[in-house]
């Protein structure tokens, strides 16, 4: 068969070679807490792209020292920190994959202990942590012991937190990355904006929809001035943040902010949902549950002419593809997913984490005549 997952996407002159993606996952692996790449990244994004991933996403990379979550996380706040991940990019393009990093900042999350150490969950300052900062001074609501005091931003430091974004882009680029991926999910820093839930702001990056939202549409136009107009830019989004009983970010605003974010130049939404507070209310409900949102977003889109037609986005126009993630296993529902048009592609994390081959397994499963090849060296077994 031809399958729909092993369908070549070309955004802008990126062209990936499939639809499957490795969703960033955090790997706490920087024992020397400098945010600089060591053996194990380059061995765990490396062999995913072995593995035949379309697009391998480095893990959330902070753009500056306090916007990791754990001091052991990946920072790319200069160019040492580019130089060290180079060969990394360098190995997963050789490997026909194409390498994408996320960039992120951690806010009022950060400055926690790696999730297999024993609690309490924060780092303090005097251990090597440091004080997170938000869009308020109300902290990621935990217990006593594990609820840090965290710094109000003013407005000063929240164009900082632009500027760095965009250094951060800059040395991205220089390290050989095809795409950027601007993190706005989980509770994270550039989320706790978009969110009511934790934006309280009474200046202009608060209050209503365009004031919430102005701090990503300002890092998307400041990462798009730097980034070659020939790549393409991704952005992940929590599409709600699962607090259906007080005034929350949800999909309909999502859809709307997927809108504005194409006429920035923003070439793929990938769709994620919650983390913004500890009250949410997932109804988990089996494999691909935030599929819908996904799907939601992208009919939104296609009414408005911006979602992707054929296979290709050209640079310039606003058209936008949509990505989905979220419990996804197997081969068949990743090729329904993509095969019936409810998402452009599919990212997956923790099967990527139990089988770094997933795309080659998935495509002799489907018997995909279109499927990547497995590696000369493996090709005996």
């Amino acid at each position: 068969m031809h399958a729909s997952l092993f369908e070549p996407l070309t955004l802008r002159e990126t062209e990936i070679p499939n639809r499957v993606m490795v969703s960033p996952m955090c790997q706490y692996s920087c024992e020397d807490r400098d945010g600089l790449a060591t053996e194990w990244h380059h061995v765990h994004l490396g062999s995913r792209a072995v593995g035949g991933a379309g697009v391998v996403i480095a893990e959330a990379t902070a753009v500056e020292p306090r916007g990791r979550i754990s001091p052991e996380d990946l920072g790319i706040w200069s160019q040492e920190h580019a130089d060290a991940l180079a060969p990394t990019a360098e190995f997963i393009k050789s490997q026909g994959s194409v390498p994408a990093i996320q960039l992120a900042h951690a806010g009022r999350k950060a400055s926690t202990r790696r999730p297999w150490e024993d609690s309490p969950r924060l780092v303090k300052p005097d251990e090597g942590g440091w004080t997170p900062k938000g869009p308020s001074d109300e902290p990621y609501p935990r217990d006593e012991e594990n609820t840090a005091p965290t710094e109000r931003m003013d407005t000063d430091d929240v164009r900082d937190i632009v500027d760095s974004f965009v250094d951060a882009a800059e040395y991205a680029l220089d390290a050989g990355f095809e795409v950027p991926e601007i993190h706005a999910a989980h509770g994270y820093l550039l989320h706790e904006f978009l969110s009511p839930v934790t934006n309280d702001r009474d200046d202009e990056y608060g209050g209503d929809f365009e004031g919430r939202t102005k701090l990503l549409r300002e890092v998307c136009e400041g990462v798009r001035e730097v980034w070659p107009e020939e790549k393409p830019i991704f952005v992940r989004i929590s599409a709600t943040d699962w607090l259906p009983d007080r005034e929350s970010w949800d999909v309909a605003q999502s859809a709307r902010l997927a809108s504005e974010l194409g006429d920035l130049g923003v070439d793929f939404l990938d769709v994620s949902s919650g983390g913004i507070h500890p009250d949410q209310q997932i109804p988990r409900s089996g494999p691909g549950y935030q599929a819908q949102y996904a799907e939601t977003i992208r009919e939104t889109l296609e009414s408005e002419g911006q979602t992707l037609t054929g296979d290709t986005i050209a640079a310039g126009s606003d058209e936008i593809a949509v990505g989905t993630v979220g419990g996804i296993t197997e081969a068949q529902h990743a090729e329904a997913l993509v095969g019936n048009e409810r998402a452009d592609a599919v990212l997956l994390a923790r099967e990527h984490l139990r089988d770094p081959y997933f795309s080659l397994h998935a495509g002799r499963e489907l018997d995909a005549e279109n499927a990547p090849e497995w590696p000369d060296q493996y090709k005996r077994a």
